[in-house]
Formats: C-alpha cells, sequence, structure tokens
C-alpha cells in the first residue's frame, strides 16, 4: 500500500477495523460497465453468484469474487461492494465516521461494524441481523438489501445459484422548477496509463445541456506523480446559475516505470523565469557541489571605469567622487538619500585642457529615483543592456565645466543607479555631487568621506568568458560561479580622493560576456548563492528580468532562465551586476535529452 502525505498509520484494534472494511470495498474487481462513466439512459442489469463459489456472472459476463455469496442460519449474504458496482451505486468507506456509504436511488444506507449498527434513512437497525463478517469480509442479507435496491431475485436450490435482476431507470438532468438543467462533468486523460514522473494531460469533456459556461473544481487532479499506484481524478462542473453536476471520477494508472525523478521533473518541464523550489538538501546534493563550468577569460580593458558608491547612502550634500577619462571611459553611481531633505544630483563634466572636448555617450543605463534598492539596481542595467540609447554628443570648451547629467530630484530615502558608456577626445574631470541646488558651483563643495563602500577607478570594462557546454562539452549538470572573489576575481583599481588602492568589490559596472559554440539542448538555472538578487540577462540578444517580480534568494530555489533547443548555431549571455544584489551567483547548465519538449 503507497502511504501518501497526510495519511495516518494506525495500530492494534483501529488498524485492524479499518484494514478489514478496506478490503472488503477493495477486494472486488472493478466493474467495466461502472468503472468509467454513469450512462445516461438506463437498462436491465443481470447477476448470478453461486453460494460458497468465487464464480459470477454479471451480464453475461464470468467474474472472480474476493468474497462468494454465502448462507447463514437459512439467510442468503452476499458481498455488497461487488453490488453495488454492479448495478452503478455508490458504496464508499468513510473515514470520519467509520462507516461505509452506499447510496441507492432511493436510500441511503450506514453500516458500522465498530459500532455494530446499521442505518437505513436514519432509522437504525441491529447489525447482526442485516449483515456479517465472514474471512475479514463484509457480506450483507440479500433479501434486507434488494429491498432499497429495488432489485429482484431468485434462488435456484439445485444449483445453489442466486439470480438478481435490477433495472436501473435512467434519472432526468431537467428542474422545471428553475427551468434549467444540471451541467454534466465528464473528461478524460491523454492516454490509458502514466510513468512515474511523466506529466498528465487532462482533458476537459464537460457540457452544460442548456449552452451555458462552466466553471470546473478538481480533485487529484495534479500534474504529476512520483509513486505507482491508482489515483482518483474526480471533477465537478457548476453553472452560470450555480446549479452543480454530480461529481465525476476516474482513475489514473501510475505504472512502476521512472520516465523523470522528482529532482528532474521541474528541470525538465518548468518554462522560463519558472521557480523551481529546493529545500537546503536538495541544493547541496544536486546544485551547490557541482564542478565548476570551464572558461578561457579575457578581460576587456579597453575603459576607464569611475565607480562612485561611497557614501552609498550620503547624509550630507557635496563631491561623491571625482576622477578623469581620457578616451574610452564608464562612468557608474548609486547612491541614496539619507538628508532627510529634497536634494539635486548630477554629474559635472570639466575641460581641464585649453582645446575644446567633445564627450560622446554611446550607451546608458539610469533609472527615476526610487526607494527600492533592488529596482534601481535592475532597472538601469535593463536599459544598459538593450543598448538602444541614442548616440549623445556634447563639447565642452577650454576650462569650462558643463552638467553632463542631472538627475530629478532625490526625495528623502530615493535613490539612483546609473551607467554611462562615454568617449572623450581629450581629458575630461567627471565629477559626482550632490547639492539643494544643481549648479556649476557644486565643484567648489567638500569631497565627502569614504564610508566603506566601493569607490575608485579602474582600468576595466568587462570579462570574455568563452565556454564549451557543446554536446561533447556538457556531459553533466555543471555550475558557473559569477562575482565570488575566487573563481572570479574581483579587479583593482585606484581611489584618488582617499589615494589608496581600491578593490571592486562584485566587478560592478563590468560587463560579462559568456558564449560557446554549438550549444546541445540544456537548461540554464540561476541560484542566488549570496543573497537577495534582482537583475536582467541578455541571452541572444533577447532581455530576461530576473525574477519578474520580486527578489530571488537561495531559500527560493532556482529560477528557469533560458532553454536551449540543441540548434543553435550559438549561445551568447551578457551580463552586468545590478547594484542592490548580493554575489555570487551560479548559473547551473544541465544538459537534457529528447525527454525534453
Amino acid at each position: 500500500m503507497v502511504m501518501r502525505h497526510g495519511q495516518r498509520r494506525w495500530t492494534g484494534k483501529r488498524a485492524f477495523a479499518a484494514l478489514l472494511v478496506s478490503a472488503t470495498l477493495l477486494a472486488t474487481p472493478p466493474l467495466q460497465a461502472s468503472a468509467l462513466d454513469a450512462p445516461i439512459t438506463g437498462g436491465t442489469q443481470f447477476v448470478i453468484l453461486y453460494l460458497d463459489k468465487q464464480d459470477a456472472f454479471v451480464n453475461g459476463e464470468q467474474v472472480q469474487l474476493d468474497a462468494p455469496a454465502t448462507i447463514k442460519n437459512g439467510r442468503t449474504f452476499v458481498p455488497v461492494k461487488f453490488l453495488g458496482d454492479a448495478f452503478g451505486m455508490k458504496v464508499e468507506w468513510q473515514e470520519q465516521t467509520r462507516t461505509i456509504l452506499m447510496e441507492t436511488p432511493s436510500h441511503e444506507i450506514l453500516l458500522s461494524s465498530d459500532n455494530k449498527t446499521a442505518w437505513v434513512n436514519g432509522i437504525q437497525y441491529p447489525f447482526d441481523d442485516v449483515a456479517m463478517i465472514k474471512n475479514n469480509r463484509l457480506m450483507v442479507k440479500l433479501t434486507w438489501l434488494s429491498d432499497y435496491m429495488g432489485a429482484t431475485y431468485t434462488y435456484n436450490h439445485e444449483l445453489r445459484r442466486v439470480d438478481v435482476l435490477y433495472v436501473n431507470k435512467p434519472q432526468g438532468n431537467y428542474d422545471p422548477d428553475q427551468n434549467n438543467s444540471k451541467p454534466v462533468a465528464k473528461f478524460s486523460f491523454g492516454k490509458t496509463s502514466y510513468r512515474i514522473g511523466e506529466p498528465i494531460k487532462y482533458v476537459n469533456l464537460s457540457y452544460d445541456p442548456d449552452a451555458e459556461g462552466v466553471r470546473m473544481e478538481w480533485e487529484g487532479n495534479e500534474e504529476v506523480f512520483f509513486e505507482a499506484g491508482t489515483y482518483p481524478v474526480t471533477l465537478t462542473v457548476t453553472d452560470g446559475k450555480g446549479n452543480k453536476s454530480k461529481p465525476y471520477t476516474r482513475h489514473l494508472v501510475i505504472e512502476d516505470e521512472v520516465y523523470l525523478s522528482e529532482a528532474e521533473y521541474p528541470v525538465y518541464t518548468k518554462p522560463i523565469g519558472g521557480y523551481i523550489p529546493t529545500d537546503w538538501k536538495t541544493l547541496y546534493d544536486h546544485y551547490l557541489n557541482l564542478k565548476d563550468l570551464g572558461k578561457t577569460v579575457a578581460e576587456d580593458k579597453s575603459r576607464t571605469l569611475l565607480l562612485s558608491d561611497s557614501p552609498e547612502t550620503f547624509t550630507e550634500t557635496g563631491i561623491l567622487y571625482q576622477d578623469s577619462i581620457n578616451g574610452k571611459g564608464r562612468l557608474y553611481a548609486d547612491h541614496l538619500n539619507g538628508t532627510g531633505n529634497k536634494v539635486g544630483f548630477a554629474i559635472l563634466a570639466t575641460n581641464t585642457t585649453d582645446k575644446p572636448v567633445k564627450i560622446r555617450t554611446t550607451n546608458k543605463g539610469e533609472v527615476y529615483p526610487s526607494i527600492y534598492a533592488h529596482l534601481i539596481g535592475s532597472e538601469a542595467m535593463v536599459d544598459f543592456l538593450a543598448d538602444d540609447a541614442k548616440l549623445e554628443t556634447m563639447t565642452v570648451p577650454p576650462g569650462e565645466t558643463y552638467i553632463y547629467k542631472q538627475f530629478p530630484d532625490f526625495y528623502p530615502g530615493q535613490g539612483v543607479n546609473l551607467m554611462y558608456d562615454v568617449e572623450t577626445d581629450g581629458e575630461v574631470q567627471f565629477t559626482f555631487a550632490t547639492a539643494d541646488l544643481v549648479s556649476k558651483d557644486m565643484l567648489a563643495m567638500t569631497k565627502l568621506p569614504f564610508n566603506g563602500h566601493i569607490r575608485g577607478t579602474f582600468q576595466i570594462a568587462g570579462f570574455d568568458w568563452k565556454v564549451d557546454v557543446s554536446q561533447d562539452g556538457l556531459k553533466k549538470p555543471t555550475k558557473l560561479v559569477i562575482g565570488d572573489g575566487k573563481i572570479d576575481p574581483f579587479q583593482m583599481g585606484y581611489d584618488p580622493q582617499r589615494g589608496e588602492e581600491a578593490t571592486l568589490w562584485g566587478n560592478y559596472g563590468t560587463v560579462y560576456r559568456i558564449h560557446s559554440d554549438k550549444p546541445r539542448k540544456m537548461a540554464i538555472m540561476i541560484l542566488a548563492k549570496g543573497g537577495a538578487f534582482k537583475g536582467p540577462f541578455k541571452i541572444n540578444g533577447e532581455l530576461v528580468k530576473v525574477p519578474a517580480s520580486g527578489v530571488l534568494t537561495a531559500f527560493d530555489g532556482m529560477i528557469m532562465l533560458h532553454k536551449t533547443t540543441g540548434k543553435e548555431e550559438s549561445l551568447d549571455i551578457e551580463f552586468s551586476p545590478p547594484a542592490g544584489s548580493a554575489f555570487p551567483i551560479n548559473l547551473i547548465f544541465y544538459p537534457l535529452d529528447d525527454r525534453a519538449q
């Protein structure tokens, strides 16, 4: 017996009684006539039983009984579950009351072996007068039961044979008081049986005779099962006037053959953006200890990165960071207003040469001020990776200072994240500053002290990683670590305001470009190992936001980032660490076979 989640284990007398009644209800083989669908029309059902023999006939078809008919004290007793199935009547074990319920067209019968009582429409009868236990099976007196079933019977003494005849009269579905019919629930499975871990297809076949729409209520319709067995699935539908159908039940057979394991199933079936929930044991056993994916690294040092993030939350106005660029550069800032007042924020460009200098802005990532740190970091990187900014040009005369960028006012608690790619044909000093009023006079303000966050100038634009996730290169699940400072080292630079060496923790302000030729069929998942994460990836030219809403942590499991078909010429992933997110993160490359659709 399969013990499913939520079931109790019984011991002693209660266990024996429960098993006895369960065996009584389940021992008789199901009858094809009533196993799938209650018929709309009525007809005659003819059952032949032989005393103390397991042979029986239902409408001329031979079946084998687990509990044959028998005589005790001159009374004939028959297996109640068998007759109920044969005549299409409900017979079920009710755990809450520990009784057997049988519903006939006109009566409700309850039998309790625990209390030795029987009830018919609420009228009590002594259990021993109408029922008996034989070989751990519940039997009911035929003369008593047939009256409530509306059946007739004859007994052939010579053949020791009992013939039971039942005319099943059809019941109408129309309610004249409402001038409306009840809807009809019906469904089928995509095929007769499924394997362990195979997605189940349910085909709704319900209808309403009045052509009204129906609302469905399912029980037991799991999308997949991971234990072999037979599972009941029930559908009830309700029409627009509130009329509810009879419950319709079919039994789903899960074969003892594995199609997908419980760990494999979400990897094969989850769509892009879907969550793959895991516990810590699963993460440790299957994902955290994966081998690292080999890579060839080339550092792109074509740009001078000016990064301003300290103080990250400023409590007074002043200059946040200042340094110069001559040629290709990148400006990156992440700051929050902690002053308690509305303030302005701007980047100033000062031409320190004796000739005009042109500043070309070739790409940008910017966001409106917000109090949500993860949001501003993610949306700024969405803007930058989209790479659809209009080319902007500014020429600064010798010795002059222009306002390169001015943001909307920051209200208390609000912040902003920005990243600009610039090219200058001469040296330009860039100043990140905040003040009550934005103007060129911000150059004269005090430089705010360093408070432990990232600040400095770094000669780095990004990283080009070449990996092999082809059919030959990726045989087992592997991980690619980003931003741990070890496998993926942090860059070093210099902070002229402190006069000290600076570390680019998290490699913020850089762009990772991950490339593989001829990728195999696989799933790519992201695990936020270091903490809360929210940010975009650009995969083969398409932006994917992770997650679609909220933030991702390791407690949430993983998110399906991308799936390849095995037919692509290449796989190209672009990523820039979003402000507000914690690192490291792991990309999991999981090979798939033809079970993946």
